[in-house]
């Protein structure tokens, strides 16, 4: 895979240094069999699935996962397991509306991401460390992770968090790479929010990136991906066939796939409408992931969040 597959520098799975990635996104469903089998029907390979615990007690954290591993970041769905102050939070969330919840950072130390957040005016919650098990192709495994979090109200879009990976290979598996919709990479997210100065200036503020004007909204752009901030009007005029169930919304997110072609031929099959915006394609998540939508492009530069401030392009195909 070359560098160029999402228009950066880094051809790596984790970053370096002081760099800052869209490592993950997170889906909060009610069934877990259910999602596991919409992102299979969807063309992904989702991993089976796994309950995450503290590694000090044992004890289940409230939530467990399946993902879709990719060559670059993940998709995740979450569910919840027991009644704890996280599973709870998890309900209040997913009460609201199943869909996107999380956005989860990747940064090189968890520890000084956690510092810099509370030196940037954020409250924030203990640093937490958190495992899950894993099966690999030589037995059983660990997925261990380094949390940053501030409290549930200081970002309203969801569970925004900053971690650190400590278990790369057992993540990021190479027998789960490969999917049959072709898709790639995590290449960024649009947010639609009430006031996106304020929000821009937060999450500007979380990440430690600039932001400038883009397509409907600002574009916070990291040392990989993107997260593009834009008001209700901005995303309905990206997304028209996606209802907004409340504001804020993580509307969508975006994917680099090897194949539109092959993609939008998957999920003919599957049932699943695709509509082009620009050149990237448009696919609403099926119900059993919740509210929003996939956006896909076979390069970077062609998502919506690219584009000059005020172009939108949205078509049948």
């Amino acid at each position: 895979m070359h560098d160029s597959i999402l228009g950066g520098r880094s051809d790596r799975q984790l970053p370096i240094g002081n760099e800052i990635f869209l490592d993950h996104v997170g889906h909060f469903v009610p069934d877990a069999a259910a999602a596991r089998d919409a992102l299979a029907r969807a063309g992904f390979a989702p991993t089976p699935v796994s309950i995450q615990v503290d590694p000090r007690s044992g004890a289940p954290t409230g939530t467990g996962n399946t993902t879709a591993m990719l060559t670059r970041g993940y998709i995740e769905a979450l569910f919840r397991t027991a009644d704890t102050p996280l599973g709870r939070e998890f309900d209040a969330a997913l009460a609201r509306h199943a869909g996107v919840h999380l956005v989860a950072f990747s940064v090189s130390d968890g520890a000084v991401a956690h510092r810099q957040l509370a030196a940037s005016g954020f409250r924030v919650r203990p640093l937490v460390a958190m495992q899950r098990p894993v099966e690999t192709e030589t037995g059983a495994g660990t997925a261990a992770f380094t949390v940053a979090r501030v409290e549930p109200d200081a970002m309203a879009e969801g569970r925004i968090q900053i971690l650190q990976h400590h278990t790369e290979n057992e993540v990021w598996q190479k027998r789960w790479l490969v999917h049959p919709n072709g898709t790639l990479a995590l290449a960024g997210l649009i947010v639609a929010v009430a006031d996106v100065e304020e929000a821009t200036e937060r999450f500007m503020r979380f990440t430690g990136r600039d932001a400038a004007p883009c397509a409907s909204g600002r574009t916070v752009a990291l040392d990989r991906g993107h997260v593009h901030v834009v008001s209700p009007e901005g995303f309905a005029a990206l997304l028209p066939d996606v209802a907004i169930p409340r504001i804020p919304f993580i509307g969508a997110y975006g994917l680099v796939v090897a194949s539109l072609d092959a993609m939008r031929n998957l999920f003919a099959r599957a049932g699943l409408a695709a509509h082009a915006i620009g050149a990237a394609v448009a696919v609403r998540f099926p119900e059993e992931l919740g509210q929003g939508a996939w956006l896909f492009a076979e390069r970077a530069a062609d998502f919506p969040w690219i584009r000059p401030c005020g172009h939108s392009a949205h078509e049948p195909r």
